[in-house]
């Protein structure tokens, strides 16, 4: 069986930046992989080339072993099978929280109000976020608005979640909520790659972990043995600092 989602020899760049180089990933069905790396090393940017928000300058990216970049698929309808939630929340102020989440299946996925009304409320509950469905975003805490985003991007039944650091907005003592979201993905099979800052989180949910530096995949490892015994210099030297800021 094909990997759920594929990256092939992958670059991108701004200009004489090189922002991802020789980038290959492949994703099994249900896994989860967690993008590690400084600011910069090319996180975010990988999972942008794989929601095709940003156009890969060589390399093939598959879904299911079929292409998706170059026109070889509608962008419109590769973002309909996957999920990407942001650092930033994107909530529509001017709508209640059922008319955020229920917006796009309605008007992107063809689905009737009553169904998508309904997908809505089995989700915020789900969620523990049932008493907040007609609030506007403005009233919800940080935490609950991050909340609100990833169910948002559940309402369409994705079959791969991308979360782009999705906990750095966030006050500290509301990350841990917003990642429990996450676990609980995990524990429902939801195939996810995940850019984080939050090691102890990569540990512990992640199958596989990639250790990006400069645009580069340094390792890419089973989540135990990366953080216990890393293997390049470079990968050791970044953990060892998250470890002496107290990070993990």
């Amino acid at each position: 069986m094909a990997p759920k989602i594929e990256l092939l020899d992958v670059k991108k760049a701004y200009g004489d930046k090189t922002v991802l180089q020789d980038i290959d990933l492949a994703v099994d069905q249900h896994e989860v992989v967690c993008l590690i790396g400084s600011s910069g090393s090319g996180k975010s940017t990988l999972l942008k080339c794989t929601n095709l928000l940003v156009a890969v300058d060589s390399g093939d990216i598959l879904l299911d072993g079929e292409s998706i970049v170059g026109g070889a698929m509608n962008p419109t309808a590769v973002r309909k099978r996957m999920g990407m939630v942001f650092q930033s929340f994107n909530l529509f102020p001017h709508m209640t929280v059922l008319k955020n989440i229920s917006l796009s299946p309605i008007k992107v996925h063809g689905v009737s109000e009553v169904e998508a009304v309904e997908r809505a409320r089995h989700l915020l509950e789900q969620f523990g976020l049932a008493d907040k469905i007609d609030e506007y975003p403005d009233r919800l805490s940080g935490g609950e608005q991050q909340r609100v985003a990833v169910v948002r991007s559940l309402a369409t039944d994705p079959e791969l979640m991308l979360f782009d650091e999705v906990t750095s907005a966030l006050d500290p003592e509301l990350v841990a909520e917003v990642l429990g979201v996450i676990r609980g993905l995990k524990d429902d099979g939801m195939t996810m790659i995940i850019a984080t800052h939050e090691m102890g989180f990569a540990r512990d949910v992640a199958d596989r972990v990639c250790f990006l530096d400069d645009g580069v995949i340094l390792e890419d490892r089973p989540a135990k043995e990366i953080f216990s015994d890393p293997a390049e210099p470079r990968t050791r030297q970044f953990l060892q600092r998250i470890i002496d800021a107290g990070r993990m």
